[in-house]
């Protein structure tokens, strides 16, 4: 374990433990464990409750590891929350009921800090993006070997990116005489090929949020676990969800909105929301962090928190 890259600071902290914890005694999911910061405040508003932290990335189990020495409530598992039903019917012994899931999505501050992860396009190192890099394939290799029509799409439906064909064409003619192994390269032949850069935005930063999102399955993994994480509450269970940009929190808007309220049903047809066998509803609106926050953090002036309780069986 090692401290040589900054810290993760958690987003929306205490406002996200307020809202999940809600029994002292209860049990409890922290489905992207990262550096510790919402699992230690969870713990710290807990007594004889439980608390089961998921991660993809090897580093992040460390430090998982080392708060279960501190706290034998915490236990960690190097695994996505997509998974997580199994492992909570098996460690925390809950029959896969717990009081609440909080899931705090995409990619952390020292995963974007350390050049040698390979997330980042303002500081030099190997092309690689995985959470977990001992698991997949890395960006380097699916960039040598993608289709270009494929690579676009990926940058386009996943990074927003409106310039992904022009940018695809220009990667495909680089890598036809030259291997792309690292991020500053790949930035550069990004930036070269996009025509418009966004004021105050890296013109690399949406293709490279599309190839991340890619390459960790992270919205297949979103939408696996929203479902997973509901089925897994109890009647009064909360889950928390902080995501980053539009195509998580659409998502997770979607989501909560579906079971909160049911399947849209034609007006014509004779069916009254009692009928629908609704089970869940949204805690307050969407919340996003204070202005005192974002100026402590910039990095958090994306987030967006939503809620949605268990309300029946």
């Amino acid at each position: 374990m090692t401290d040589s890259v900054p810290q993760h600071i958690s987003v929306m902290l205490n406002e996200s433990v307020d809202y999940l914890v809600t029994d002292k005694n209860g049990v409890y999911v922290d489905g992207t464990f990262g550096r510790g910061g919402h699992s230690r405040l969870i713990l710290s508003r807990l007594e004889s409750g439980k608390l089961l932290g998921f991660d993809k990335d090897p580093v992040a189990i460390e430090y998982g590891e080392a708060l279960h020495k501190e706290d034998s409530r915490f236990q960690i598992v190097q695994e996505s929350f997509a998974n997580m039903f199994n492992p909570i019917e098996r460690l925390l012994d809950s029959a896969g009921r717990v009081d609440g899931v909080l899931m705090d999505l995409g990619v952390s501050s020292p995963q974007l800090d350390d050049a040698q992860r390979g997330f980042s396009f303002m500081n030099d190192g190997p092309l690689d993006m995985r959470m977990n890099p001992d698991e997949g394939i890395s960006a380097a290799e699916w960039v040598a070997r993608v289709d270009e029509k494929d690579l676009a799409d990926v940058m386009y439906q996943y990074g927003e990116e409106r310039f992904s064909r022009r940018i695809a064409k220009a990667i495909c003619e680089y890598r036809s005489h030259t291997p792309i192994t690292t991020t500053l390269q790949f930035a550069k032949i990004i930036a070269e090929a996009n025509p418009a850069w966004e004021k105050g935005k890296n013109p690399a930063t949406r293709a490279f949020q599309g190839i991340r999102i890619f390459i960790n399955n992270e919205l297949g993994d979103l939408e696996t676990g929203l479902e997973v994480a509901a089925n897994s509450l109890k009647v009064g269970g909360r889950l928390v969800v902080i995501s980053f940009h539009s195509l998580e929190d659409r998502i997770v808007k979607r989501f909560m909105k579906l079971k909160s309220k049911g399947p849209e049903i034609p007006r014509y047809l004779p069916i009254q929301n009692a009928h629908l066998n609704v089970k869940f509803k949204s805690i307050g609106r969407a919340n996003k962090p204070s202005k005192e926050e974002v100026a402590g953090n910039v990095r958090s002036r994306s987030a967006v928190m939503r809620v949605l309780e268990r309300t029946g069986d």
